[in-house]
């Protein structure tokens, strides 16, 4: 079977969204859904958990997202679809895997949009003690819906510059913290003591080091997001090795850096998911202003975060529908090419959010973390067995050169699989993230009781299906 012919159905399916993504803006797209919550205030949740050993935390976490998206570049230079692994799930695996992948990541990040909103309610009680979470919540969902709404190219530019300024405040973050360390102050309560100070370096042992992992990977969930922006990239070939690449490098640097430095100023049973860690810093530091200009910026990283959450979400359930998984009116796409139904859909997390915030405020952000890990851990976990097969397939059809492969095959694919599997197990033994399995599992159930149902009431057409590919195949 040529390769071209492989993903020629799914691509005419998926035709008509605009292709109107430049390089640079996939790589804010990655880098404005990983830095966000995770990094600006799950940061604080993490380092509470770990104590200081949250660096090998997110260093450990850095390794697994490295690999995923070795294997996920590959696959996406292949096939460059807003299907993106739901679509290769389908055809390198089953249907059943298609179905499953699109739907759990689909409602991952719609609850990760209400992790992102939660905490923009949360940040702006910085300025406005008094003014209940939900308005907070309703106006800013209501700018993003429209930003989404408009055009991917609107989105695109949204996207540009509210990472941009993400980057530039951890820059100029490091440049102060190094600065603070280093020379410009000699107090003994900032330097690599603080490190070892409060019971070690391990002061929760190796299994709060270990459950730090999970919360650093939930901080970079979503790097994945350039697979599906793909398909409206321009030159998706070219674009997606560059955008892959600059992303990974940047998210490592920041949060491996930023973490080190933070520890050395706050002492991390100070830190807690009540209040960014960055704004911490700055109380600590006594700068006049600099606590409200941080919680600007850690302000905007969640509403990048969500506004790039909201699109891919919308993308997801574009990709379902065209698939014949959700109702078709969610793949028909208005004069800007852009999904509407689809996004309005996706904005469901943004209601569970507003209710989460009413009814439990202080519970809101660890429990909308539960929920939307599963579902993205789920899609990662689909990534790595997609990929396993995926380069044996590619290498018997006589598949053409890619610019871009995952090294280590096929040792590393499984490493990382095994890897993320014993850590979203060990969840379980976790009294703050139980959840995570305690719904994660029903949810796994529930989504393939209704795979089946919907294969017998669409029997005829996915028998058809099948036989199409077994002729593809010959």
């Amino acid at each position: 079977m040529k390769e071209k012919d492989q993903f020629q159905d799914i691509m005419e399916r998926e035709n008509g969204l605009n292709k109107g993504l430049e390089t640079s803006q996939l790589t804010m797209i990655a880098i404005g859904g990983a830095i966000g919550t995770g990094l600006f205030l799950g940061s604080g949740l993490a380092i509470g958990t770990a104590g200081p050993s949250v660096i090998v935390s997110y260093a450990i976490g850095a390794f697994i997202a490295l690999l995923l998206m070795g294997c996920l570049a590959e696959m996406t230079v292949a096939h460059p679809i807003s299907g993106s692994f739901g679509a290769y799930a389908e055809r390198y695996l089953n249907p059943w895997a298609g179905f499953t992948v699109r739907y759990s990541y689909w409602l991952s990040l719609v609850c990760a949009v209400g992790t992102e909103v939660t905490a923009i309610a949360i940040y702006m009680k910085h300025w406005f003690p008094t003014v209940p979470g939900f308005v907070w919540i309703l106006i800013f969902s209501g700018l993003l819906l429209y930003v989404n709404a408009t055009s991917v190219n609107l989105f695109g530019s949204v996207e540009y510059w509210f990472s941009l300024i993400k980057i530039v405040a951890i820059v100029g973050f490091i440049v102060l913290a190094i600065n603070v360390i280093v020379g410009g102050n000699n107090t003994s309560n900032i330097g690599f003591q603080n490190y070892t100070n409060h019971g070690g370096f391990y002061p929760n042992g190796v299994w709060g080091m270990w459950i730090g992992v999970f919360i650093s990977l939930f901080s970079y969930l979503s790097i994945e997001m350039i697979a599906v922006s793909a398909g409206e990239a321009k030159e998706p070939e070219k674009a997606v090795p560059i955008a892959l690449r600059s992303a990974v490098v940047r998210l490592i640097l920041f949060y491996l850096l930023t973490l080190s430095l933070m520890l050395m100023i706050v002492p991390w049973n100070e830190a807690s998911g009540n209040e960014s860690p960055f704004v911490k810093v700055m109380d600590i530091l006594h700068i006049p202003g600099a606590a409200g200009i941080m919680n600007f910026v850690v302000l905007i990283a969640a509403l990048s975060a969500m506004n790039s959450q909201l699109y891919i979400s919308t993308r997801m359930m574009f990709s379902l529908s065209r698939a014949g998984y959700a109702p078709k009116p969610f793949g028909k796409l208005n004069k800007k090419k852009v999904p509407t139904l689809a996004l309005a859909t996706s904005a469901i997390g943004i209601a569970l959010a507003t209710i989460y915030s009413v009814v439990s405020p202080s519970t809101a952000l660890v429990s909308m973390i539960s929920i939307s890990s599963f579902g993205a851990m789920f899609a990662w976990f689909m990534i790595f067995v997609t990929h396993f097969f995926f380069r044996k397939t590619w290498n018997q059809i006589g598949g053409r050169k890619l610019p871009i492969r995952m090294m280590g095959y096929p040792y590393l694919t499984i490493l990382g699989a095994v890897l993320l599997l014993a850590i979203v197990l060990s969840t379980w033994f976790s009294p703050m993230f139980k959840d995570t399995l305690v719904l994660g599992f029903p949810w796994l159930l529930l989504i393939t009781v209704a795979y089946f149902i919907w294969k017998k009431i669409n029997a005829k057409r996915f028998a058809g299906s099948v036989e199409n590919n077994k002729e593809q195949s010959v």
